[in-house]
């Protein structure tokens, strides 16, 4: 009975990733898991990819003028998961996706 009372009306689930074939196809995935287990989701929905530029001189003191620059894009997606049961939240934690996806899981009332 506790677990019936942890659970919220909604489960958020927020995923990162360097490589955007490799995010699709985890909300891929996670989407179809979801719907084997008929819960109501919203999603995924695309979020501002972000860009993180380092500028690098290429010698140690000299040629101040030769610089590399370098970019590192992070994409994200947004999967909200309607009224979720328990074993929908099983069924997410036993998931295995592959490395270089970070999911984190936010719940609110």
């Amino acid at each position: 009975m506790a677990k019936a009372e942890i659970l919220s009306d909604k489960l958020r689930l927020r995923i990162k990733s360097y490589d955007h074939r490799l995010l699709d196809n985890s909300c891929k995935q996670i989407v179809e898991t979801l719907q084997r287990q008929n819960a109501s989701i919203v999603g995924p929905i695309p979020l501002p990819t972000s860009f993180r530029r380092y500028t690098v001189n290429r010698s140690s003191f000299v040629h101040k003028d030769a610089r590399d620059q370098f970019e590192l894009r992070v994409h994200k997606r947004l999967i909200d998961i309607l009224k979720p049961s328990p074993k929908t939240i099983e069924s997410l934690s036993d998931l295995n996706l592959p490395a270089g996806v970070e999911v984190e899981i936010k719940t609110s009332a």
